[in-house]
């Protein structure tokens, strides 16, 4: 947890501690005026969007972020009617919706202190799309902050940089999310340890490996299947396993984290899932599920690069193995197999093959069908032995 943080809602920040003081510096002082627009910059599962969300729960919190009053758990749970998230579901976020995000940033707060615009994957902006933003940034209405999250500086245009406040975010020590399992979620330590080496710090996707043996057992077959490829035919029936195992796994995932936020959302209602809504809080629960579908749409999407960012911790393994590096595998239960593939190849073969994953990446982002990507990539991963 961040270990300076002084307000629940910034808890779960891990090695976070330099932007979480920036952060709760500004939320203090935030009566004598907050800057307008903020940039808040990391790799994946460094908690970019955790840090937007909570930055903004707790500027409109009476307590600066206590995290169990309403505000922040409609915060939290992407219904607070002041807080509004922009996540395209799409390869690009378009000029229209960053235009609609514009006009309602406009409109004022309806029931807390500020109106806050959050972008998240800023760094998904079309060219037009980043000019509309920038005029908004340029004259903000009062009242209004913008909060936008991007893997780093240079992914921005440099007038839309020299317009906001930068925070920036590192990726926390295995050591530190595998304490994080142990001492919030009651997970196992050794358990713990393999799950956070296994999603390489991203925290969320280490309490999925976790808490969920399916999860667990999926990831493995993606990798045992990967080392088991010497033909063609190996290669298309399995790529076709992994789009099942990518599809199956978003599935469990939207199906668990929706219940969860709607069993949250009720709560703060008073209310269970087997209670009537009443008339005046059905909005909200609308709002909810209407962010959750557009949240699901890109969850096979973000399943499938989890399939590939996993195989390049599995051929950097190889690698690593192959070059003799004094550096801890990240698929230890995988060791022995990964020594056979490291002895039966060359470095060379898994350089090509990294580098056929991170081209699959690039590929996927841009829309290129999800089973031809897969198809080729296969056929690249065949084991030739030396």
């Amino acid at each position: 947890m961040s270990a300076n943080a002084t307000h629940p809602i910034f808890d779960e920040l891990l090695g976070q501690d330099e932007a979480v003081a920036l952060i709760e510096t500004a939320v203090r002082n935030r009566d004598a005026g907050v800057f307008h627009s903020w940039l808040i910059t990391g790799p994946p599962g460094s908690g970019r969007s955790n840090l937007a969300l909570a930055f903004a729960a707790a500027l409109q919190c009476e307590a600066q972020g206590c995290g169990t009053c309403k505000s922040c758990v409609l915060a939290k749970a992407g219904t607070h009617p002041d807080i509004q998230v922009l996540a395209t579901e799409k390869v690009q976020i378009t000029i229209a919706e960053v235009r609609d995000l514009v006009s309602a940033s406009v409109m004022g707060s309806s029931v807390g202190r500020f109106r806050i615009m959050v972008i998240e994957d800023a760094d998904r902006m079309s060219q037009s799309a980043s000019n509309v933003l920038l005029k908004a940034l340029e004259e903000p209405p009062a009242g209004t902050l913008w909060i936008l999250c991007a893997p780093s500086e240079v992914d921005m245009l440099p007038t839309i940089r020299s317009r906001v406040r930068r925070v920036g975010l590192k990726v926390p020590s295995v050591e530190d999310v595998a304490q994080l399992l142990i001492t919030r979620n009651g997970v196992d330590p050794k358990l713990a340890r393999s799950a956070a080496a296994e999603a390489q710090s991203h925290i969320g996707m280490a309490l999925r490996l976790a808490t969920s043996a399916e999860a667990r057992a999926r990831r493995k077959e993606v990798l045992q299947s990967a080392l088991s490829i010497v033909s063609v035919t190996d290669a298309v029936k399995t790529s076709d396993r992994w789009l099942e195992l990518a599809k199956k796994d978003a599935e469990q995932m939207s199906s668990e984290r929706d219940g969860q936020e709607k069993a949250d959302l009720l709560a703060t209602m008073g209310l269970s899932d087997k209670d009537t809504v009443p008339p005046a809080l059905r909005s909200e629960i609308k709002r909810l599920e209407e962010a959750q579908k557009r949240r699901n749409t890109r969850s096979e999407r973000d399943g499938l690069d989890r399939v590939l960012v996993d195989l390049l911790a599995l051929y950097r393994d190889v690698l690593s193995v192959q070059l003799n590096a004094a550096v801890d595998l990240v698929n230890e239960d995988l060791a022995d197999q990964i020594r056979q593939v490291a002895a039966q190849t060359k470095p060379a073969d898994s350089i090509h093959k990294l580098e056929a994953i991170e081209q699959a990446r690039a590929r996927i982002a841009r829309n290129v069908r999800d089973q031809l990507v897969l198809d080729s990539l296969a056929v690249s991963l065949q084991i030739r032995k030396v």
